[in-house]
């Protein structure tokens, strides 16, 4: 009997120390890569990979249009869309917004219809480490990465990336990729209604089309750019 106590004794003195190894393998490889990221153009997500086998399961055609633009080079429309649209608070807030996460958390309760209360620092983590799937795994690491982001990247690293890898349609990845297919222009030159379309479909680009706008997505549309008007820019955008 002792000598079984004293073998799980010590066989448990071995896995904690194998977790300890892993969870700081963990953490110095996740702030590698996101110091990495925060000077390189991300080259791929999990949900670019995930549609490619998709469209491959389904004997599709292979599609993924993207292309990296700087934050230069995006106007000042589209981020402004963008913060109208999913997030108005991420000039000011540190990765989370948490009287929305509480009231989305009240609605799914109270049984009306669910509405997320992630940040744009939340899907940007999610996107570019995390897989789709939800899960209290994937949440948890969702904020750890979140707080990385914010404190390494910076909001205009962050809505960078997020523009760059967002998904706007079928194979669309990146505001760049949108802006050419479906209004044929860079998005540099994104006018405040086409921005304000483009932002419309994010909370479900592969079932709206800007190219056929629904009558919800014009009443989105001309939401989104009532509230542009009534937004301050952020500090980035002053600077740019």
């Amino acid at each position: 009997m002792r000598k079984c106590k004293e073998y799980n004794r010590k066989k448990n003195k071995r896995l904690a120390r194998l977790a300890f190894r892993f969870l700081i393998a963990f953490v110095l490889s996740s702030v590698i890569v996101t110091i990495i990221y925060a000077i390189v153009p991300v080259p791929y997500t999990q949900l670019m990979l995930k549609r490619l086998i998709e469209q491959k399961a389904n004997n599709k055609e292979l599609k993924l249009q993207k292309t990296w633009v700087p934050i230069e080079d995006i106007s000042d429309n589209m981020i402004m869309a963008v913060i109208a649209s999913e997030d108005q608070k991420f000039p000011d807030h540190y990765g989370f917004d948490w009287q929305s996460i509480k009231e989305a958390h009240l609605e799914k309760k109270e049984g009306k219809r669910f509405r997320g209360g992630s940040t744009i620092s939340q899907q940007t983590a999610k996107n570019v480490f995390l897989w789709n799937k939800k899960s209290y795994i994937r949440k948890g690491l969702e904020v750890w990465f979140t707080l990385l982001i914010e404190t390494i990247w910076g909001k205009e690293r962050i809505m960078e990336i997020y523009l760059n890898v967002a998904e706007f349609g079928d194979g669309i990845y990146g505001v760049e990729a949108a802006s050419q297919y479906y209004f044929h222009k860079p998005s540099e030159k994104l006018s405040k209604n086409e921005a304000a379309l483009l932002a419309a479909i994010l909370p479900n680009p592969r079932r709206w089309n800007p190219s056929k706008p629904t009558r919800y997505l014009y009443n989105r549309q001309n939401w989104i750019v009532g509230q542009i008007n009534n937004l301050a820019k952020p500090d980035f955008l002053l600077e740019k």
